[in-house]
């Protein structure tokens, strides 16, 4: 299908996207930055090692299944369209995020702060699984094809971006308040989990002005949108080795160094 979208939409088409998605990185990224707080909070006083050790993995809890939420609204976004399946991450995200900054401290509710914290991480997980490549899919599918690459490369810096903005609204939190204040139970380090409701509200606004991808729209009303996506995916031995290239040949070596770099080095500082 020729794309004759001029270059003020599909401009419009990839900042709606972008923001929303950036918005979804600030959600999954505060928690990381916040870990040494967290682990205070949420876990048993006594072992601070362990406490920190255990925030990470739900940290990381994150990441184990956002491959599932790429499967999940993936295929959903296939069924019902992608600027539903967009609100839908969008709101599962935003959501957690805000129920994460409501959850009770361990000496208030015991075991069932880190169990609920870890719930609330997996949904995290699994919407912006479905929400990074969705948001991909969409923009290329508004792109002409000799531009793909280069709109689509857009959704990308949204990581970098969503990271700036937690560094950001985390700093001006504290330059507020007391290290005391900021590390009380309810204290500030909670301010940047329910200030995610009011982005997602700005990002929800926004993004139902969207209009269904173009590309999509055509193939579905002629009944060419793929039967089984999971299985031409991975049964295609061509299909296939591209998965394993961009899984073992770049995401994985990018991921270590960037989340090392970004993440894990503060818990040494």
């Amino acid at each position: 299908m020729k794309q004759t979208i001029p270059a003020s939409g599909i401009r419009s088409v990839i900042a709606a996207s972008s923001v929303g998605t950036m918005i979804e990185w600030y959600d999954f990224y505060i928690f990381g930055m916040l870990a040494k707080t967290i682990s205070t909070q949420f876990f048993p006083e006594g072992n601070a090692t362990a406490a920190l050790l255990s925030t990470l993995a739900i940290f990381a809890a994150g990441f184990i299944v956002r491959p599932f939420g790429a499967l999940v609204f993936g295929r959903l976004g296939d069924l019902i369209g992608r600027k539903y399946t967009f609100l839908l991450t969008l709101v599962l995200m935003g959501g957690s995020t805000f129920l994460i900054g409501l959850v009770p401290g361990y000496e208030s509710i015991g075991m069932a702060a880190p169990l609920l914290v870890l719930l609330l991480r997996l949904v995290q997980g699994l919407a912006l699984g479905g929400e990074y490549g969705g948001a991909a899919t969409y923009v290329a599918e508004h792109s002409p094809a000799n531009k793909r690459g280069f709109y689509t490369s857009w959704i990308q810096t949204t990581a970098t971006l969503g990271l700036f903005v937690a560094l950001g609204v985390i700093m001006l939190v504290k330059l507020n308040m007391s290290d005391s204040q900021f590390n009380a139970e309810w204290g500030g380090w909670r301010y940047p989990f329910w200030i995610s409701i009011v982005l997602v509200i700005v990002s929800v606004y926004i993004r139902l002005k969207m209009s269904e991808s173009p590309l999509f729209a055509k193939l579905k009303s002629e009944g060419k949108t793929s039967a089984n996506p999971l299985k031409e995916s991975f049964r295609k031995k061509a299909n296939f080795k591209m998965v394993l290239l961009a899984l073992f040949g770049a995401v994985m070596g990018q991921g270590v160094i960037w989340y090392t770099g970004q993440f894990y080095a503060q818990k040494f500082s």
